[in-house]
């Protein structure tokens, strides 16, 4: 009986835990699409902790996952390549050698 309850009580936490990662990220700040000055490159940051990367006339070039930690993000796309890149104010992303602005 106790490791049932043990058991059930780990299955509790955890949901709980997913529930308030999950509404951290949608409240996050940083959450929306990102455009490069020239509008070749389209990053949308999803509430789910999933990115969606757009290059010219090619939707969905790149997806993945990602963390931000303070102004930091890194990337994990889902063919293996790995990436970072820093915020600059709230409305500045330097990643992967390009400068995307928040699309209003």
């Amino acid at each position: 009986m106790q490791r049932l309850f043990a058991a059930a009580m780990t299955v509790l936490l955890l949901g709980l835990s997913v529930k308030a990662e999950t509404q951290l990220q949608n409240n996050h700040p940083y959450l929306g699409m990102w455009v490069t000055g020239d509008g070749h490159v389209r990053q949308e940051l999803l509430p789910s902790g999933r990115y969606d990367e757009a290059r010219g006339n090619r939707r969905h070039a790149y997806q993945g996952r990602y963390e931000v930690a303070g102004d930091h993000i890194e990337y994990w796309d889902d063919t293996g390549f790995t990436a970072d890149g820093d915020f600059v104010g709230a409305n500045t992303l330097h990643h992967g050698g390009m400068v995307f602005y928040r699309e209003k």
